[in-house]
């Protein structure tokens, strides 16, 4: 299966520019569902997971955020602020022409999912939190920071994958595929003969001056009230485990029992597992857990995960 590739034309700091979007699955399908990527990646990094998703009969829109992949650079490294992130997703939001979207988001996807499901009238019906939450770590930031604010260059796509292998191994394990297939559509070449990574080197402006405290989102945690699925990695240092723990007692969501942890697989690539409890927060029936839909959220190896993506409590 192959996506629909899309330009929009959104407004930010200094006019509009261009932003490049997927589309997978069929564009009338009862759900739409927007994959938003990390904050030095791009939208490739859900290709296997789109796959899935729209083969179960969704339609998947990934896009590639301003400054990264396809999309065009904003005019300068101070206008990549989380207004204009969320000003560019609801602009594409707008343009599905739906009432309600479910998303899924990494990292700085995530923290874009959040404000947005926050909001009065929001069209946020389900919510995945792949490694984010409403307490970020400052070690972390700091780590990203350390690579983020480095101009990389390398000779060959080996380098690149062994740089991604490096930088990432916090984030829990992939295969040698799947590090490939983010390594191919990670960097692009540059003038010099060599590859550079496939973003704009000015979003880590942000990360220049180094961050000692953690960034606490409670603030628009408390207000989230649709169902969410937050994924954390046994080894992440980005969503920390007392955090998670925070985020499962407080806020609209949780006190209405609507939110339920999962393993993190690092950018939800292949994962049987990982696509079922995704699948399963999005494509299923209740809008809170039943006992037997909690065990497919926590990644359940429960052999009916394997005989399709809607679990048998909501078929």
């Amino acid at each position: 299966m192959q996506p629909q590739l899309k330009p929009l034309s959104v407004l930010g700091h200094g006019g509009f520019r261009r932003l490049a979007y997927a589309e997978w699955g069929p564009p009338k399908a009862a759900r739409t569902i927007v994959c938003v990527h990390g904050v030095s990646r791009t939208g490739h990094d859900f290709d296997m997971l789109a796959a899935a998703l729209a083969a179960a009969g969704a339609r998947v829109v990934v896009p590639d955020l301003p400054g990264r992949g396809r999309s065009e650079w904003l005019e300068s490294p101070a206008h990549y602020t989380d207004r204009a992130y969320t000003s560019a997703m609801s602009t594409l939001i707008a343009r599905l022409d739906v009432d309600q979207v479910d998303w899924v988001g990494t990292s700085l996807g995530g923290h874009i999912g959040m404000l947005i499901a926050s909001e009065y009238a929001t069209p946020v019906r389900r919510l995945v939190l792949n490694d984010f939450g409403a307490r970020i770590s400052a070690a972390a930031l700091r780590r990203i920071g350390g690579y983020l604010t480095r101009s990389w260059r390398f000779a060959s796509i080996d380098e690149v994958e062994a740089h991604l292998r490096d930088v990432h191994a916090p984030f829990g394990k992939a295969s040698d595929a799947q590090w490939r297939h983010l390594a191919q559509h990670s960097a692009v070449p540059d003038d010099a003969g060599g590859l550079r990574f496939h973003f704009d080197p000015g979003i880590g402006l942000r990360f220049a001056i180094p961050i000692w405290l953690d960034v606490v989102l409670w603030h628009i945690w408390d207000k989230i009230d649709c169902p969410v699925l937050i994924l954390r990695g046994e080894d992440s240092d980005l969503l920390t485990r007392s955090s998670l723990d925070a985020m499962l007692k407080r806020g609209l969501a949780s006190r209405a029992g609507k939110v339920a942890q999962g393993r993190f697989e690092w950018n939800l690539t292949s994962s049987t597992i990982m696509a079922s409890a995704v699948s399963h927060q999005i494509l299923c029936k209740p809008t809170a857990m039943s006992t037997g839909c909690e065990e497919v959220m926590v990644g359940s190896s429960r052999p009916y995960l394997n005989r399709g993506i809607v679990c048998e409590c909501c078929r």
